[in-house]
């Protein structure tokens, strides 16, 4: 069986890398990690205006564009691969939460404003507790919490786990500094703080959430590994040393074979844990499972690899090779390590 994407899919990934590839190179990247945003807030508007990056999942019934996660999917693959800071990984686990939800009045509501672009997070289970109608306790390590006008926020309630829709205006929030700053993590603190609750099956949303979050970062690592591989062979390419460009080495040319099959296999796990959570497929925790913890190891090895075949260079701040391998730390860490997503496949 051939599984590739259809037609249409290819456009749209086309469509997107080359919108990134103008917009999104090395200085720009740079100067949307340090602007006060942390991202590029005109490329992002575009990016949700002109191909919809931020409905592609969202129904029709709640101003989406109708079509599926993967094709979100597939445009969160090249955000991966330019190293271009975005909430898109964000938004697009908020709008699954809430899509997971029975809340028909919140996904009126929140969903149409996700679908325009407007920033939206989950916090996910932390100490923070419903206390009378009003929450209480911190959420740390929040993906883009401190940027976010959609604000959902899991907390323990006196009959368990249970969703709330928080205003960010009335949540002491704080940027987490990282090593990777193009990934950006907030501490929210609440204190006494109203929320309304999202009914439905929050665990049941929330888990969806983890899933959603694992097959995201799987393939932003795709995308990234793919990138770190062109940039590599590109440079042993040009690269010349005893009167020959290194890239003709033989011992060269295994370690970027290498690459390359760890760039392929980690494709071909993210597409498939990709549309099996797109399409809730029965094995759709199997494979996400497997699709993060191989994605991630791939990612690590390829950055390491990226480092040491550019040489002294790749350690400069001027360089994206370190850009790449901050990128690679930065996604294993996030909705799982290897290690816990490997401890969770059924053999």
């Amino acid at each position: 069986m051939e599984f590739a994407f259809s037609e249409e899919q290819q456009e749209l990934a086309a469509t997107v890398r080359s919108l990134l590839t103008k917009r999104a190179d090395s200085r720009a990247v740079r100067a949307a990690v340090e602007s006060d945003a942390g991202y590029d807030e005109s490329l992002w508007q575009t990016l949700c205006e002109q191909i919809g990056a931020a409905a592609l999942g969202i129904p029709e019934e709640y101003d989406g564009a109708g079509f599926s996660l993967f094709e979100s999917l597939i445009v969160l693959e090249e955000v991966g691969r330019s190293l271009a800071p975005s909430p898109l990984l964000a938004s697009l686990v908020a709008a699954e939460t809430l899509l997971a939800t029975d809340d028909e009045d919140a996904k009126q509501r929140l969903l149409a404003r996700i679908a325009t672009g407007e920033v939206a997070t989950v916090a996910p289970i932390s100490s923070v507790a419903l206390d009378g109608d009003a929450l209480t306790g911190t959420a740390h390590r929040v993906l883009d919490g401190d940027r976010a006008t959609v604000l959902l926020v899991a907390a323990t309630s006196a009959d368990g786990v249970a969703l709330f829709e928080v205003d960010p205006a009335s949540v002491q929030r704080a940027w987490t500094p990282s090593m990777d700053q193009s990934v950006r993590l907030a501490t929210l603190t609440f204190d006494g703080t109203p929320a309304t609750r999202i009914t439905g099956d929050a665990a049941a949303a929330l888990e969806r959430a983890e899933r959603v979050g694992a097959v995201g970062v799987a393939a932003m690592q795709a995308g990234c590994a793919a990138r770190a591989l062109e940039m590599t062979v590109a440079y042993t390419k040009e690269r010349v040393q005893f009167g020959r460009p290194i890239g003709s080495f033989q011992a060269l040319k295994h370690r970027m074979a290498d690459m390359l099959v760890l760039v392929e296999m980690s494709r071909s796990a993210s597409w498939a844990a990709s549309y099996a959570v797109s399409t809730r497929a029965d094995n759709a925790d199997q494979l996400a499972h497997v699709a993060k913890s191989y994605c991630s190891d791939a990612l690590s090895h390829i950055a390491g690899e990226t480092v040491q075949l550019h040489g002294g260079i790749a350690i400069t701040w001027e360089h994206d090779a370190q850009l790449v391998f901050k990128r690679a730390h930065a996604l294993g860490q996030l909705f799982g390590q290897p290690h816990e997503h490997r401890a969770l496949i059924e053999l």
